[in-house]
Order: structure tokens, then C-alpha cells, then sequence
């Protein structure tokens, strides 16, 4: 798979952006899992994997992104440098925090840790959307899904894909809680908010790279965040 974004235009300003922005999505990880209260859907599946095969969370999180990236190839999407990034950035970051981050602690603690961590997350996700450098793998599989099957809409491929790995998630011992409530209701508007004090000023178009990519992961925002 070829990839896509064209970084003749504001390449500093836009790969700064976009790893600022995944190294934040990985600490807002970490952040809400030592909260203990409740994850995406996506990141309770994650937390459920590693449970069931004894692996890290960061080194699920780079193996279900490497092979959600591979279901791109029938439904011919095209990976951007951000896609790729996203794959190992974050699940290398999110291990690394969580390896400096204490387990347990007080409730306020806990709530704390998630209320940043949601917020983090939100502007992490605007960061990384602005780049325009190309979706996030999970992202992705649901807009690459719908382009295949235009009778079906964004909403509903979301919310089979999300349902559908947040009940996977939880049979293998994922933490589904009050955090994995707050996330669905407060992402969307929080990545909203950010996005347009970080968005790249609109790129011109060339020839094999139109403006306005998507772009971002993962995970639960308008488009989703970057997971």
C-alpha cells in the first residue's frame, strides 16, 4: 500500500504536530487505565487481550493496529505516514507510562487520573487530526468499510465496530466502568473544541494528494481519535 500525505507543505510544523499528538494519545492511555474506571471500547478490548495472552497493553495495541492495517488492503485504502505512526508510537508510549505510573491509589486519585486522561486524549486527537497526515488505523477500517458499502452509514459501521470489540473486550477481562461512559460522552465535543485551535491551515491540493485528508485514530471522537 502506497502511502499518502504531502509533506512539501508545513512539514515541520505538521510532523511536529502529529507526534505531539500520538505521544499525548499514548499518556492519555495510561493515564485512564491506572484510573482503573473504565476504558474506550477499543482500549478495554486492548486491556482484555493482554490479560488473556500475558503481553504488554502497548504491544497489544501495536499488534491489533498492525492487523487491523492489514484488512486496509481489500477494502483498498491508503495508509498515510500518520497511520503508520499511530501504529507504533502509541503502544510504545502507553507502555512506557504506564511503567511510571503507580497502580491503585485513592478514588479522587482515580478520578483524577481519568478526567486528564479523557481530556488529554481529546486534545491529542485534535493534534493528530490536524496534521492531515493520513487516518489512524482503526478509523480506517470504518470509513473504508462505508466507501465499500455506501448504503451503510458511518454511525451504524461505528457502532457495530465499537460494540462489537467493547463486548469482546469485556468477556476477556477488559475494565468497562463509569471511565468507558464519560469517554463516549465527552470525547466527541472535546476533540471539537481543540480541533480548531490546532488544525493546519487548509493545504492546497496536488496533483495524487487532495486537501482535507483525514485523518486520526482511533478510538471515539467526530472523526475518532487515534488508537
Amino acid at each position: 500500500m502506497a502511502l499518502i500525505g504531502n509533506l512539501r507543505q508545513r512539514p515541520v510544523r505538521r510532523l511536529t504536530q502529529l507526534y505531539a499528538g500520538l505521544v499525548l494519545y499514548g499518556v492519555s492511555m495510561a493515564l485512564m487505565i491506572r484510573s482503573d474506571l473504565g476504558l474506550d471500547p477499543w482500549d478495554v478490548f486492548h486491556q482484555g487481550l493482554s490479560k488473556l495472552t500475558g503481553l504488554s497493553f502497548g504491544t497489544v495495541t501495536i499488534g491489533v493496529g498492525a492487523l487491523v492495517l492489514l484488512l486496509w488492503i481489500p477494502l483498498r485504502q491508503r495508509p498515510g505516514l500518520g497511520t503508520v505512526s499511530n501504529v507504533v508510537v502509541i503502544g510504545l508510549v502507553v507502555d512506557a507510562t504506564l511503567a511510571l505510573l503507580p497502580t491503585g491509589g485513592p478514588l479522587g486519585v482515580r478520578i483524577a487520573l481519568l478526567i486528564t486522561g479523557i481530556v488529554a486524549n481529546g486534545a491529542a486527537t485534535a493534534l493528530y487530526l490536524g496534521a492531515q497526515l493520513g487516518p489512524g488505523p482503526r478509523d480506517g477500517l470504518m470509513t473504508g468499510f462505508v466507501a465499500r458499502r455506501p448504503g451503510r452509514s458511518i454511525r451504524l459501521v461505528r457502532t457495530v465496530i465499537e460494540v462489537t470489540v467493547l463486548a469482546l473486550g469485556w468477556l476477556l477481562g477488559g475494565t468497562v466502568g463509569l471511565g468507558t461512559i464519560a469517554y463516549a460522552l465527552t470525547i466527541g465535543p472535546l476533540a471539537q473544541f481543540f480541533i480548531p485551535l490546532v488544525a493546519v491551515p487548509a493545504l492546497d491540493a496536488t496533483p495524487g494528494h487532495p486537501s482535507g485528508a483525514t485523518a486520526g485514530d482511533p478510538p471515539g471522537a467526530a472523526p475518532a481519535p487515534a488508537a
